[in-house]
């Protein structure tokens, strides 16, 4: 497994990380524990949650199952960069939710106690506040980190000129600000090139890409005894059949290189050199072990091109994209 710097950070993650989303509503606990073991033994170092998951609002299901897994010692913490999220409405009272300082210090607090450990690597805003001033944000970040309570602060769902404001602001306090951010990216969902990557590029953070395979649109499709085309994925036939000509060529270019769509969806991602790792989110520890084949797949020249024209993205990045 590769290690990298977490953008301008000094701290050093795996390039995939595991996204724990599934964890509870979809994959058991007995099951969860299992994925990151294995994947703890693969190399993988970057957990991602958030304390809305789990399917039941308020508790922070996710968190307490890994919260749990930590639990069973054997060094479990100390060898994991632990990431989760703050901004979701938590409970129903005016300040369970958003950025305000209050909610922020009690939000922290309750992933805390969730996870059973004494610290969060990488703190992310979950969405932009346009309510909160980033000198209330920033304040209460400073009195965390100061506390040993976070270490790193990360964004995710941020526009490209949100991640500027941030930064700014981080720098007036003379504080580190953010280091990553989290964003929607994929072949089939490529407009953050626009202007949140290169944001991300001049400003150090690196991106850590979720749904990566657009919600299992590139995961591949199936035959079944019936004769009819699936894939493990929420969208409907609608959707597929809007793109139908498009997932044909994409896996018929895939049958030719040898490969799985999954793979080589996460293979395109891993040759941007602003991505630090995409978020995989297995439901079985056999879909962990097709994740990791990615990691071997080296696409050349042409095929990156062909994949260019399959799923074009916004024309560059701005202002070319949209001006001359």
């Amino acid at each position: 497994m590769q290690h990298v710097h977490l953008g301008r950070s000094g701290l050093k993650v795996s390039r995939l990380c595991l996204g724990t989303m599934n964890f509870g509503p979809i994959t058991s606990e007995a099951d969860s524990h299992s994925i990151m073991d294995k994947a703890l033994e693969a190399g993988i170092n970057f957990f991602d949650t958030a304390n809305i998951y789990g399917g039941k609002p308020g508790e922070g299901w996710t968190e307490q199952i890994i919260g749990r897994w930590i639990a069973k010692g054997g060094g479990r913490r100390d060898k994991i960069v632990l990431a989760t999220k703050v901004y979701n409405r938590m409970g129903e009272w005016p300040n369970e939710s958003r950025l305000s300082a209050y909610h922020i210090r009690k939000a922290c607090d309750e992933s805390l106690r969730r996870l059973q450990t004494d610290r969060i690597d990488l703190y992310q805003f979950h969405h932009v506040d346009r309510e909160s001033p980033w000198e209330e944000i920033w304040q209460a970040m400073e009195q965390l980190t100061q506390a040993g309570k976070i270490i790193y602060a990360g964004s995710s769902n941020f526009a490209g000129w949100h991640i500027a404001q941030a930064q700014a602001e981080a720098g007036k306090r003379h504080f580190l600000g953010l280091i990553s951010e989290q964003c929607r990216y994929s072949l089939a969902h490529r407009m953050v090139e626009m202007e949140v990557l290169p944001a991300c590029r001049g400003y150090g953070l690196g991106v850590i890409p979720w749904s990566p395979l657009a919600g299992g649109l590139l995961a591949g499709r199936e035959k079944t005894d019936a004769g009819r085309r699936v894939s493990a994925t929420k969208h409907d036939p609608q959707f597929f059949e809007k793109h139908k000509n498009q997932l044909d060529a994409y896996e018929s270019l895939c049958r030719e290189l040898g490969e799985k769509p999954a793979d080589v969806a996460l293979a395109w991602l891993l040759h941007n050199s602003v991505v630090t790792g995409p978020i995989i989110g297995p439901r079985t520890v056999g879909q962990l072990h097709g994740n990791l084949h990615s990691l071997d797949i080296k696409l050349n020249a042409d095929a990156m091109k062909r994949l260019d024209q399959i799923w074009p993205g916004p024309g560059g990045e701005a202002p070319e994209a949209f001006a001359w």
